[in-house]
């Protein structure tokens, strides 16, 4: 390895652009709504438009600061200009740390479903060939990674669009063997709020998760050829990809069954592709939660690897994580990453309800927290640039306005998490977590305390978004 190296700059506009839109679609898409509809019956729509817009607005204000200044560090180190060393240190260390938590969740996830098809191997050896499966992807190049996303997200996109084409078909009438519903099951269930405003609110911060990881597009912007463009296209892309494949395929569940089924309790989309009439839908839905879950890890390993290079290159992390090779890929922070994700994929095996039911709360809320950091660095940034902000390619919305919206609304999600009783527990676990890293970070650089690091890799050390460093 060597420490002269640059990271590659080999993905390509169309790696970017299925990067950013398999961020949005995950296994909790396919897996997860069942819950929420159950929760909040055909009312769920609002709650998923809700969130949908709150992660648009983040969206739209980390874009405006990475196609700014596109980095591997994204907000981490946006944060570090913005608020101070001790946040870029803080919430780049609980990022990493959520990602590796999700590689124990999604290795074992796809093992469950690899165990199903063949039974004679012990789950947690597909764990553990789904994880070395994906290391060796990611030491490969980063175009290996790019190209396995672009084909992981192309498959859940085509799922998507045919459950969606289908799904207009059989609501107009037009599928044999099924009656065209109307707006029965909208609004003859119990109304289209079923169980009031409330569970509606609650539903909220049951789906805001679900959107989670539309920021690694930003991070992977740094190894473009075109960060500032391909920054560009995948924000103002979030847009339509939250309200087709989100939106849309809920309001196709929603529309087409009943939200009180206990088919769409257990899997909604097993239950449409069964309405309409297709054998084998539990084997066609689990190739596609299979390929979410696989495109999940790639992606979770690639993006805590890449943060853990950006805090070990600013000096908040193990110097030789910095190292880089002959390939352009911080294979020591790849194999960092990767030591973690098998711990937690063993601890999943050996203590699920303890111990890794611990760690995984600890990470419950830390999507909050980031979407908290963005927002504030955009406003500090912003602020910071004066005059200059009339140069900025991409542009947050009537600022200062929706970006204190924005800060609010994450607040109150905040805030909801401590009145649910279901998500108190992960809320008090991630804070307690957040305040140990925090108070890390603000020791180490207290006044008098530890400079921050220059560039050791290679890669040069960017201009400050603004007008310079925070004081």
């Amino acid at each position: 390895m060597h420490a002269d190296q640059q990271l590659s700059k080999s993905l390509k506009p169309r790696h970017l652009s299925m990067i950013a839109i398999a961020g949005v679609i995950g296994a909790g898409l396919f897996v997860g709504s069942g819950a929420a509809i159950q929760q909040a019956g055909p009312g769920i729509l609002v709650a998923y438009l809700a969130a949908g817009l709150v992660v648009i607005l983040v969206m739209r204000m980390l874009g405006e600061m990475a196609a700014a200044n596109p980095e591997t560090g994204s907000f981490s180190t946006y944060a570090d200009k913005a608020l101070g060393r001790w946040a870029g240190f803080s919430i780049g260390w609980l990022y990493a740390w959520f990602w590796i938590i999700v590689l124990g969740i999604e290795a074992t996830a796809g093992a469950a479903i690899m165990h199903r098809w063949v039974p004679g191997v012990d789950q947690w050896i597909w764990a553990l060939i789904l994880m070395v499966l994906l290391t060796l992807t990611n030491l490969g190049s980063v175009k290996s990674y790019g190209e396995f996303e672009f084909w992981f997200a192309s498959i859940k996109v085509a799922a998507i669009v045919i459950f969606l084409l289908a799904g207009i078909v059989a609501i107009l009438g037009f599928m044999p063997g099924v009656p065209a519903p109307g707006v029965t099951n909208l609004l003859d269930q119990g109304g289209f709020m079923p169980s009031g405003p409330g569970a509606v609110l609650a539903g909220i911060l049951v789906v805001v998760f679900s959107f989670f990881g539309a920021e690694i597009a930003t991070i992977a912007a740094g190894e473009s050829e075109n960060p500032v463009d391909a920054v560009k296209k995948a924000v103002k892309s979030t847009v339509w990809r939250i309200l087709i494949f989100y939106i849309g395929s809920i309001a196709i569940v929603v529309t087409l069954l009943p939200w009180n089924s206990a088919s769409v309790a257990k899997s909604p989309y097993v239950a449409v592709i069964e309405l309409y009439g297709i054998p084998g839908a539990g084997t066609i839905m689990d190739i596609v939660v299979l390929t979410s879950v696989l495109s999940c890890l790639n992606s979770g390993l690639y993006t805590a690897s890449r943060m853990l290079f950006s805090l070990s290159r600013r000096g908040d992390a193990p110097k030789s994580w910095t190292r880089i090779s002959k390939r352009g890929v911080p294979a020591a922070a790849v194999l960092a990453s990767t030591v973690v994700g098998f711990i937690t994929v063993g601890l999943n095996y050996i203590a699920p309800d303890t111990v890794f039911l611990f760690l995984v709360n600890t990470s419950g809320a830390i999507a909050l927290f980031v979407w908290l950091v963005i927002a504030a660095s955009q406003l500090v940034l912003r602020r910071r640039m004066g005059a200059a902000a009339k140069d900025l390619q991409l542009k947050m919305w009537f600022f200062p306005y929706l970006t204190w919206i924005a800060i609010a609304s994450i607040v109150a999600l905040i805030i909801g998490m401590v009145i649910l009783e279901s998500t108190r527990e992960s809320l008090f676990l991630s804070l307690a977590l957040a305040v140990i890293v925090v108070g890390i970070g603000v020791w180490r650089y207290r006044k008098g305390g530890a400079a921050p690091a220059q560039a050791t890799s290679g890669e040069e050390e960017p201009a400050s978004v603004g007008a310079g460093p925070a004081s």
